[in-house]
C-alpha cells in the first residue's frame, strides 16, 4: 500500500489567470460619432453661395481702404486723415479678407464633394445661380486691393484671367437661359440678387481696364451694361420674379444701387476719368440709395432676426463710397468730398457691426428656416 502511494502521480494545478483589455465602444458613443457626422453633412447641406456676401463686404473695404489711402492733389481731399493710421490696419484687414474668402471657398468646395445635388439644385434656383458670380467677384476684389503684387507682373495678369473667365462661363450659361428657356426667362426669374451677374462683369472690366486691356474691359463692360438695363426694367415693372423674394432676404434691395455704383467706376477705369457718363451713373446710385433708406419699413421684417442676409447691406455701401470718393477726385468740391466721407465711414460702421453681430450670434448664420436653402429642390431618390 505504501509503495503505491508512492507510486501515485501528484497532480500540481496551476491558476493562470490572463488579463485582457478589450475595447468596446458603447451604443451611446456610436450615436454621439454619428451624430456628429451627419451634423457636419447638414451644415454643408445649409451652406450655400449666399455666405460669400461676407467676403463681398470684406473684400470691398480692402479695396475701399486702399483707394482712400492712394496720394491725392486735392486740398479740400479727407484721404490725408485715412494716411495717418498704420499701414499694418490695412494689411490686417486684407488679409482678414483673404482667410474669409479662403474659407469659405474651402467649404462651399466641400459641399461640392459631398452635396452635389445640392450644388445642382442652387444652380437651378433664382437666387442661388446669381451668388454663384460672388467668389470670383471677391477674388477680383482682392486683387485690385492687394498690397503685394503690382498691376502688369505676370502673376497678376494669369490671376486675374483666371477669376475671369468663370464669370464669362457663368454669363453665357444664365444670360443665355434668360431668353432661350420658358421657365428660365427673366421675366420669371428676375430678382434684385439677378444684379449680381452685372457686377461680376463690371469688376471684371474694371480689371481689365487697370492692366491695359481696353478691348477686354469694353467687352465685359458692353455685355454688362446691356443686362443691367434690360434687368433694371424689368425688376421695375415688378413682373412675377421680382416679387419673389421672402421678407428675410429684402437686404438685397440695397444691389439697386450697387450696379450702376460699380458701373461708374468700371467706366472710369476704361475712359481714364470720371466723365459725364460715370456721373450720372453716380447720380443715379444716389438716387436709387435715398430711395431706399428712406422707406425702412420695407426692410423691418428682415430685421427682426440677424441671418447672412444682413451682409447684403455692406458691400453695396461700400461700393457706393468707392464712387463717391472717385467723383470728389474729379469735382474737388468740399461738398463732395464731405459726401465722400459721410459714405465711407457710413460702410465702414455697418460692417463694423455686422462683424460684432457675425462673432456674438454664430449660430444665426446657419438656421434651419434660411429661405435662401435650395434643399427643397432636390428630387427625392
Amino acid at each position: 500500500m505504501e509503495e503505491r502511494e508512492l507510486q501515485k502521480p501528484h497532480h500540481v494545478q496551476l491558476q493562470i489567470i490572463t488579463t485582457t483589455t478589450t475595447t468596446s465602444t458603447s451604443p451611446a458613443d456610436v450615436d454621439v460619432a454619428t451624430e456628429k457626422a451627419l451634423s457636419k453633412l447638414s451644415m454643408l447641406t445649409r451652406f450655400h453661395a449666399g455666405y460669400f456676401r461676407i467676403s463681398l463686404s470684406l473684400c470691398g473695404q480692402a479695396l475701399l481702404w486702399k483707394t482712400l489711402s492712394e496720394p491725392t492733389t486735392d486740398a479740400h481731399a479727407l484721404r490725408p486723415i485715412i494716411r495717418m493710421l498704420p499701414s499694418a490696419a490695412f494689411v490686417m484687414l486684407w488679409s482678414l479678407a483673404l482667410f474669409t474668402l479662403v474659407a469659405l471657398c474651402l467649404l462651399y468646395a466641400a459641399r461640392c464633394l459631398f452635396r452635389f445635388r445640392s450644388v445642382r439644385a442652387e444652380f437651378a434656383h433664382h437666387v442661388g445661380m446669381n451668388y454663384l458670380f460672388a467668389p470670383w467677384i471677391c477674388w477680383l476684389l482682392l486683387l485690385q486691393s492687394t498690397p503685394f503684387l503690382r498691376p502688369h507682373t505676370k502673376s497678376y495678369l494669369l490671376l486675374c484671367w483666371l477669376f475671369s473667365l468663370p464669370i464669362l462661363l457663368l454669363d453665357v450659361k444664365i444670360y443665355g437661359q434668360w431668353f432661350t428657356k420658358g421657365k428660365k426667362f427673366l421675366s420669371m426669374v428676375a430678382n434684385p440678387t439677378s444684379q449680381i451677374t452685372v457686377i461680376g462683369n463690371l469688376v471684371g472690366a474694371r480689371a481689365a481696364a487697370q492692366m491695359g486691356w481696353r478691348e477686354s474691359a469694353v467687352f465685359m463692360f458692353s455685355v454688362g451694361i446691356a443686362h443691367y438695363l434690360v434687368l433694371f426694367v424689368t425688376l421695375y415693372q415688378r413682373f412675377l420674379g421680382s416679387d419673389s423674394l421672402p421678407a428675410m432676404l429684402r437686404p438685397v434691395f440695397f444691389l439697386f444701387f450697387a450696379a450702376p455704383s460699380m458701373a461708374s467706376l468700371a467706366w472710369d477705369t476704361i475712359s481714364s476719368s470720371f466723365d459725364t457718363s460715370c456721373k450720372m451713373l453716380f447720380f443715379l446710385s444716389l438716387f436709387l440709395f435715398a430711395s431706399l433708406v428712406s422707406r425702412p419699413a420695407l426692410f423691418r421684417r428682415s430685421m427682426k432676426r440677424f441671418s447672412v442676409a444682413w451682409w447684403a447691406y455692406s458691400f453695396p455701401l461700400t461700393v457706393l463710397a468707392l464712387a463717391a470718393t472717385e467723383y470728389a477726385q474729379e469735382v474737388k468740391a468740399e461738398m463732395a468730398n464731405l459726401l465722400m466721407l459721410v459714405l465711407s465711414v457710413l460702410s465702414v460702421l455697418v460692417t463694423l457691426v455686422l462683424m460684432v453681430f457675425t462673432a456674438l450670434k454664430p449660430n444665426d448664420l446657419l438656421p434651419h428656416d434660411d429661405p435662401f436653402a435650395c434643399s427643397n429642390l432636390i428630387p427625392k431618390a
